[in-house]
């Protein structure tokens, strides 16, 4: 991704009042990090796994904060269960930025988590957690306010998938 376009990106987070941020370190987004860590507006935790970065983030959303998880979206698997109990069925609004490996030029350039990639999306509708793919800078800010707005008013976890010139 290119330094401008990260940095859109965690500004589009702030702006839409995310300031606090979990996270399981990777590759394909990872300009965003030294962004965050060194906003003093926004608080980054690092986490061990997938399933810690959901349970965190939803402990400072029910302490106040605006939450979002980032992580690769194969971390939605490890997530499964935090993301039910704690996001869907006690209702608390997270913002998912996730790393999508899935689409076809995954395919050349990941063989394994592009298989895994391409079932993303149908595991986030098996688990009734609305979602977004976002392939390129337009409309990002409001596209990421929208995200927010949708999680806050159903109270419930909700993915930006981040592919296309966000991952190169």
């Amino acid at each position: 991704m290119k330094d401008e376009l990260a940095k859109r990106l965690v500004q589009s987070l702030k702006d839409a009042g995310i300031n606090f941020v979990t996270y399981l370190p990777e590759t394909r987004l990872s300009q965003i990090v030294p962004l965050i860590r060194d906003d003093p507006d926004m608080e980054l935790i690092a986490v061990a796994n997938e399933s810690e970065a959901i349970t965190i983030a939803a402990g400072a959303t029910l302490g106040g904060k605006q939450a979002a998880v980032y992580m690769e979206n194969t971390g939605i698997y490890t997530s499964c269960y935090p993301l039910v109990t704690v996001g869907k069925q006690l209702g608390v609004p997270l913002l998912l930025v996730i790393a999508y490996l899935g689409g076809v030029p995954d395919w050349r350039k990941s063989f394994l988590y592009a298989t895994i990639g391409a079932r993303t999306i149908p595991l986030l509708q098996s688990l009734a957690i609305e979602h977004m793919l976002l392939e390129d800078g337009e409309r990002l800010e409001g596209k990421i306010k929208d995200a927010v707005r949708a999680a806050n008013a159903q109270r419930a976890p909700f993915a930006l998938l981040f592919a296309g010139e966000f991952s190169v």
